[in-house]
C-alpha cells in the first residue's frame, strides 16, 4: 500500500468570501475519484484545519501500489479535477508518498 499526502496554499488574492467554495470544489471532485481510477482506495480533503494551520487543505489517500500512484497521477479524471480546481487556486503544494 501507499499513502499519499498533500498539502496545499491556496492563493492570498481569492477573495475570502470565495475561499469556502473553493475548497468544497476541491473536496467534492477529488473524492469523486476512487470508483474512477482502478488501485485509488481511498481520498479523503481535509479542509477545516485549526487556526494553527499553515496550509488550507490536505489530501490523504491511500493506494495499492506505486504502480496504482502512477497511474492515478495520469489519469484523464484526475488530470482533470487537478487543472480545473485545484491547480488555478494554489500557490504552495508539498506532497509526500510512502509506502505502508
Amino acid at each position: 500500500m501507499v499513502r499519499h499526502i498533500i498539502l496545499w496554499k491556496l492563493k492570498s488574492d481569492i477573495p475570502a468570501d470565495k475561499l469556502d467554495t473553493v475548497k468544497a470544489d476541491i473536496k467534492e471532485h477529488l473524492e469523486a475519484l476512487p470508483p474512477v481510477i482502478e488501485g485509488l482506495e481511498s481520498l479523503l480533503v481535509h479542509t477545516d484545519g485549526l487556526p494553527s494551520s499553515t496550509c488550507d487543505l490536505m489530501l490523504e489517500s491511500v493506494l495499492m501500489d506505486k504502480d496504482a500512484l502512477k497511474t492515478y497521477k495520469n489519469h484523464p479524471a484526475h488530470v482533470h479535477v487537478a487543472d480545473t480546481y485545484v491547480r488555478p487556486n494554489v500557490d504552495v503544494r508539498l506532497c509526500l508518498d510512502f509506502e505502508v
